[in-house]
């Protein structure tokens, strides 16, 4: 499947942020969606994913509280608040196909289908 992420920007510390993942397929729902992200210099790291049905979530401990992942029947979006410089980073969403609905992988090795990203830029 064929992914694309919308929604980056440059915003200011403390604004507000909601990234888009489309795929190209009508059954998203199929796949189970996640968010990483890579900052310059750093390697890519896991931020949140989403089970098919949009049940179970996980995020990672630096962004809760402040980022949210929900889906609806063909988009999966990233909620972005309260933004800090340390989030500027190249930001990529990537899908599986799975049976399981309330299944959330979440290392990178898990997915085989990638967006080509959006960059968030925050400036302090």
């Amino acid at each position: 499947v064929q992914l694309q992420a919308s929604g980056g920007g440059l915003v200011q510390a403390g604004g507000s942020l909601t990234l888009s993942c489309t795929a190209s397929t009508r059954t998203f729902t199929d796949y189970a969606v996640a968010w990483f992200r890579q900052a310059p210099g750093r390697d890519r790291e896991f931020v949140a994913a989403i089970s098919r049905t949009g049940r179970n979530i996980k995020h990672t401990d630096s962004v809760k509280g402040r980022f949210t992942i929900s889906r609806d029947k063909s988009t999966v979006y990233l909620q972005m608040n309260n933004l800090k410089p340390e989030d500027t980073a190249v930001y990529y969403c990537a899908a599986e196909q799975v049976g399981n609905n309330g299944y959330i992988p979440t290392a990178s090795t898990n997915f085989d289908s990638w967006g080509p990203g959006t960059l968030v830029t925050v400036s302090s």
